[in-house]
């Protein structure tokens, strides 16, 4: 288990996908991010960190989201036509793949948010104008003291 200190972590890409997969702040590793499941708040209650750093943010989330759950789809409509072939219950099949392109894009929207939230911070880094807990800012060679 890691010592608390002042410094806060460095801001490593496994880190920051490890905090956006677990669906809290990408920046403290704080939770509280969503009012409800798709309701957001406008900042992490425990940083300051801003959910929606520029505008269009959100973007990235959305076709992540549609990615996985295309994939999730493509991989229910290939299980599904192997244990139908060649004179199984297609019905099951269809069932199957309908649940799974409506509970996949619904169950992974918190974790897409989080996620690109956390990839939106390794791309780019905290400005000092970004107006967050100044306890939470790593130590980054891109800026000076």
């Amino acid at each position: 288990m890691r010592a608390r200190t002042d410094e806060p972590r460095p801001l490593t890409l496994p880190l920051l996908l490890r905090r956006g997969l677990t669906v809290r702040c990408p920046l403290c590793g704080g939770r509280g991010l969503f009012r409800r499941w798709f309701a957001m708040v406008d900042r992490c209650p425990r940083c300051g960190l801003r959910t929606e750093r520029v505008e269009g943010h959100w973007l990235g989330s959305l076709g992540m989201n549609t990615i996985v759950s295309f994939a999730a789809v493509l991989v229910a409509v290939v299980v599904g036509f192997l244990l139908s072939y060649p004179d199984g219950p297609l019905e099951a099949a269809v069932v199957a793949v309908v649940a799974t392109a409506i509970i996949v894009p619904i169950a992974f929207f918190p974790v897409s948010r989080t996620l690109w939230s956390a990839i939106d911070l390794a791309m780019r880094p905290l400005e000092p104008d970004d107006d967050v807990d100044p306890r939470w800012i790593p130590p980054s060679s891109r800026h000076e003291p």
